[in-house]
């Protein structure tokens, strides 16, 4: 998830060249890096495969590529759903060496697909390889964690004499009625981890009745964050019309006002379900041993750092200083709704269809 830049157009650019890139691998690499070189056949480039919410300072992966002499080139196919279907379909000619940004609502289907070598950074602090359940243990690395929940448009309710809501049932009220946008969670992360969100609030057997109420009341469903943040919502500042919502408890930290002390968007933190994006290995990379070194940069302190600012997601590491505004603008949820990882990996597929049927039809 990023604040830094509206990228719709990049990320339908690169949807628009999906067929090249799984039919040229690593050859078909577009980069960002400081020089040229055949990702296929060249020791001194290594490729990262992301997803197009990923952003670094300049800076910090300047001064990766000069001490470690690699040139980064970055392949970013599209949201974190479009990147997994992309890596299990290129998996025998991959797209780059390394990957970020398969969070924990993808992450088994890729593992299991055979998408990653095994591969962790030996000295990974404990707290951090928490964040990796055991199916994912010794082949993804946490780099950072995010809660996603919706988020309001605080002027809106104040501007149209509106009580904003403040739990997923009330969603389903008349008054909210034509309010909300969401991501489809068949091609968004935080719209799967949305939907899991509501099976974690109302169980296996209430989901559905509860996404039927949020169609009955005009649910939108936008394609990507983007799309939902940025074109959709009013509290973007892009001419959206709907105050209501999916992104992130730390959104509400990129709309403080200048002087710092308020913010014109709040996250609703009993709506939350937290998500882990990981780095790893890709089986078959050109650049293997590129590979590990970009994987560790991602968790040394250097890096983790230049998360919230980059991402406007908290670092894996627990240790690593936050912006001072983040504490009251941007908290993680107290507790945020939870789906067992193994039920996750079993019933995915399947939720997401019974998902489609319910509110696409």
């Amino acid at each position: 998830m990023t604040h830094r830049t509206t990228r719709t157009t990049a990320a339908l650019a690169a949807l628009a060249l999906l067929p090249l890139l799984a039919a040229c691998g690593a050859d078909g690499a577009t980069g960002t890096g400081s020089s040229g070189g055949d990702a296929a056949g060249d020791p001194g480039t290594v490729t990262l495969v992301t997803h197009d919410s990923f952003a670094v300072s300049d800076d910090v992966l300047a001064a990766f590529e000069k001490k470690s002499g690699l040139t980064v080139k970055q392949v970013a196919p599209g949201d974190a759903g479009t990147l997994v279907n992309q890596l299990v379909l290129t998996k025998d000619a991959p797209l780059g060496d390394a990957v970020f940004g398969v969070d924990n609502t993808y992450a088994t289907r890729a593992v299991d697909a055979g998408v990653f070598e095994r591969y962790q950074p030996t000295d990974l602090d404990p707290q951090v390889a928490a964040y990796a359940p055991d199916d994912l243990a010794g082949t993804l690395t946490p780099v950072d964690v995010g809660d996603v929940c919706l988020n309001l448009d605080d002027g809106w309710f104040k501007d149209h004499d509106v009580t904003p809501p403040a739990t997923l049932e009330d969603l389903t009220e008349p008054e909210y009625r034509d309010l909300t946008v969401v991501t489809n969670p068949a091609t968004s992360s935080p719209g799967l981890a949305f939907l899991l969100a509501t099976i974690g609030a109302f169980g296996t057997d209430g989901w559905q009745d509860y996404w039927a109420g949020l169609r009955d009341n005009g649910v939108k469903v936008a394609e990507s964050w983007e799309d939902a943040y940025y074109v959709d919502f009013s509290g973007a500042g892009e001419g959206g019309t709907r105050p209501i919502a999916l992104s992130y408890a730390t959104s509400p930290a990129f709309t403080v006002s200048d002087d710092g002390t308020s913010s014109t968007t709040s996250a609703m933190l009993d709506t939350c379900f937290r998500q882990v994006e990981y780095a790893g290995v890709l089986t078959g990379a050109a650049n293997p041993e590129g590979a590990k070194k970009l994987v560790d940069f991602l968790t040394t302190g250097t890096f983790q750092a230049d998360v919230p600012g980059q991402m406007y997601m908290y670092p894996a590491d627990p240790d690593v200083p936050l912006p001072a505004d983040w504490q009251r603008f941007a908290p993680l949820a107290d507790k945020p709704f939870e789906v067992a990882p193994a039920d996750v990996a079993a019933h995915r597929d399947e939720w997401i269809e019974q998902w489609t049927a319910t509110v696409v039809g």
